[in-house]
């Protein structure tokens, strides 16, 4: 197995640069991993392949304005900040951010010192400073990631009270949105779930999710469907590819999650009643397997790495727990059953996870039926059920 094994050519015009509206109108690609049949319908149709019964897993985080575009102090140079996760084992005040910033080269010192004014990314040099963000160190084993640490400036012009941190970050801060879409200026809210819970705690939206709106939700619990939702705070590691040429040599990346005993004791109803428990995007599943406990990977942590052979085990809560769980040819699916998701970039864990699932011949040949119909690729594209 290699990673060119999963790379695709993927036509420049075919990566959407706007969501569908509504959500619900893109179309979907239907995949039977049984016999590789593939169906073209749209995406509203997704409820007429789910069964009273089933339960469908939604990862209802919410996507944080995590670019910050600012001014290195001194000399005036612009500089991009991207958080990517808060720190509280190095500040308990949640003041320090594990972050990725352009230009690296010059924001290697400890002590750099950049400004942020409201508005962010389009303010004038009139607008007042909200934020400051001071190099503190780089993170180790990571590439070129940077921590920083945060603190607001001046007050609040609503009730006149110091800003909070999280305040200033909202003042100044941009959903940040993947680097292959460059046209879009739309509203940010379109990249968040119409079921994403309040606190923001991801760098990137599951995608999978965008898709759904509350009148679809409605008719596909009416139809006796289970809905139940698990958190992964998505990290930006997720639009990064695997260089290496063998992806066993890949180190995946880490990232926070929960799943709920609600949710846990909703999956054993479903499986003992004999239906399926289907995934709304990567983040969902990967919170849902991960949680499984059993064979060499079962730690309190649920913690896993690479993972084959069927053992046995069962899903348990898991409450703040991290994973690192990288499923791929070979690996095995405790959980999920089916799974709603969006076509991924080439060369990505996302193509292995989902070849993992079915087969890499019938992705790929999936895949090419895709481009073939001129479907609408990455975060603001086209769907795929694989069943």
């Amino acid at each position: 197995m290699r990673t060119d094994d999963f790379d695709y050519p993927l036509p420049d015009e075919l990566i959407a640069q706007a969501p569908a509206e509504p959500r619900d109108s893109c179309r979907l690609l239907v995949l039977d991993r049984e016999d590789g049949h593939v169906e073209h319908k749209t995406f509203t149709d997704i409820i007429d392949y789910l069964e009273p019964g089933d339960l469908v897993v939604a990862n209802k985080t919410r996507v944080l304005p995590a670019r910050l575009v600012g001014k290195k102090r001194g000399t005036g140079g612009v500089c991009e900040t991207l958080l990517l996760k808060r720190r509280e084992d190095i500040d308990a005040m949640g003041h320090v951010w594990e972050c990725l910033v352009n230009p690296g080269k010059r924001l290697k010192q400890p002590g750099i010192v950049i400004e942020y004014r409201a508005g962010g990314l389009h303010a004038p040099d009139s607008a007042p400073v909200v934020l400051t963000g001071t190099i503190v160190d780089f993170v180790e084993d990571s590439k070129g990631g940077r921590l920083v640490r945060f603190d607001a400036v001046g007050t609040d012009p609503a009730t006149g009270e110091p800003r909070t941190l999280d305040e200033a970050i909202h003042a100044a801060g941009h959903v940040p949105l993947p680097p292959y879409i460059t046209q879009y200026e739309g509203d940010p809210e379109k990249y968040q779930t119409v079921y994403a819970m309040h606190e923001e705690h991801s760098a990137a939206a599951p995608t999978a999710g965008l898709h759904f709106t509350p009148e679809l939700i409605e008719r596909i619990q009416a139809k006796g469907v289970k809905w139940a939702t698990v958190e992964l705070e998505v990290g930006i590691d997720t639009f990064r590819l695997v260089t290496e040429d063998d992806p066993t040599q890949h180190v995946m990346h880490t990232e926070r999650y929960h799943v709920p005993q609600e949710v846990v004791d909703a999956v054993h109803a479903t499986k003992a009643a004999g239906h399926r428990v289907i995934a709304v995007g990567t983040t969902s599943v990967r919170s849902l397997e991960s949680a499984w406990e059993g064979g060499e990977e079962g730690d309190a942590c649920g913690v896993s790495a690479l993972r084959f052979p069927e053992e046995p085990g069962d899903i348990v809560a898991r409450e703040n727990a991290t994973t690192n769980l990288y499923l791929m040819p070979g690996s095995t699916y405790h959980v999920v059953d089916a799974m709603i998701t969006n076509f991924h970039v080439p060369r990505s864990t996302l193509m292995m996870l989902v070849s993992a699932f079915a087969t890499r011949e019938e992705i790929m040949a999936a895949y090419q039926a895709a481009i073939d119909e001129k479907y609408r690729f990455l975060s603001f594209g086209d769907a795929m059920f694989i069943h």
